[in-house]
């Protein structure tokens, strides 16, 4: 006879992959149409020139572009393919899934329509992403960040010179439209037995791990923000869904920490950093790892 907890592992594994194969789906659909569709020279004319412009652009579009924590990393891969530059590319990555209409409203209605943890959500998300752009923008200039990357960097809208000569030969429009589906499926088989492995992780940790040893931990102010960090790094809940679970936790830990726990999870948790490191190279995930705690974990002692 099975173990009881092998039994809710699985479970939990499966909920974990139903909850999230439908947003991996559009994402590497979307990374597909950005392949086929989207040209360099579309890349160079609409992206800011300057580098605080280029940071607040990728910002801004994350947050009105509805995605998944799953889905927006070949999304940003893709996006980094065509020439935007790291620094634009990641900001976008990290609001996407927080500060978009959906996730927003989830807050909002989870925490009986009150207004404060919403608005605290979003602002923390677009300071965390906004700081950690600039970051970027200092420490990998002109430094290639993709796995099996070619030239992205010289198609940066930042190198003038290579972004004006870059061309894409004529492609008709049904070619087009078959290799967005080629570019899907590709993606997905490439990132998808990261998920699987993600989603195997989580539900051994959700399983083993248990609760009431992290709420012991989390007593302070700094703890209990690490502990609600570290739960939802572990859970890997879709942003969508997680502030219901979330608001269960109003009893027991301080508001910044359950922010904290809504912010980090949908930055970082073990089926998201998986992708990552299957995406980019390894300098810029663990550099992703460390700046988002600090500046989630500093964020959240202000709330």
């Amino acid at each position: 006879m099975l173990d009881k907890s092998f039994l809710q592992m699985n479970t939990v594994f499966i909920s974990i992959l139903i909850e999230a194969l439908p947003f991996v789906l559009i994402g590497v659909l979307i990374a597909g149409v950005i392949q086929m569709f989207v040209t360099e020279e579309m890349v160079a004319r609409i992206m800011p020139k300057n580098k605080i412009g280029a940071v607040l652009f990728g910002a801004v579009l994350g947050a009105i572009f509805p995605a998944c924590e799953c889905g927006i990393v070949p999304i940003t891969r893709k996006l980094i393919e065509k020439g935007v530059p790291v620094f634009a590319a990641i900001p976008f990555m990290l609001t996407g899934p927080i500060i978009n209409p959906v996730v927003l409203f989830s807050t909002y209605v989870a925490f009986g329509n009150r207004w404060e943890v919403m608005i605290y959500r979003g602002s923390l998300a677009m300071i965390v992403a906004v700081l950690l752009g600039f970051i970027l923008a200092v420490q990998f200039k002109n430094v290639k960040v993709l796995k099996n990357e070619l030239d992205a960097v010289s198609r940066s809208p930042f190198n003038n010179e290579t972004a004006a000569t870059v061309s894409t030969p004529k492609i008709s429009f049904y070619n087009k439209l078959k290799g967005t589906f080629v570019h899907a499926v590709e993606e997905f088989f490439s990132v998808g037995k990261y998920l699987v492995i993600g989603a195997l992780i989580a539900a051994s940790m959700q399983t083993y791990v248990k609760t009431s040893t992290l709420l012991e931990i989390g007593q302070g102010e700094v703890s209990s923000s690490l502990v609600m960090m570290g739960l939802a790094f572990i859970l890997s809940l879709c942003s969508e869904a997680d502030a219901f679970i979330a608001s269960s936790f109003q009893s027991t830990f301080t508001i910044g920490s359950i922010v904290a726990f809504l912010v980090y999870g949908p930055m970082l948790d073990v089926k998201n950093v998986l992708m990552m490191l299957a995406a980019f190279k390894k300098k810029l995930v663990v550099s992703l790892v460390v700046y988002i705690t600090i500046l989630v974990l500093v964020g959240s002692l202000f709330l």
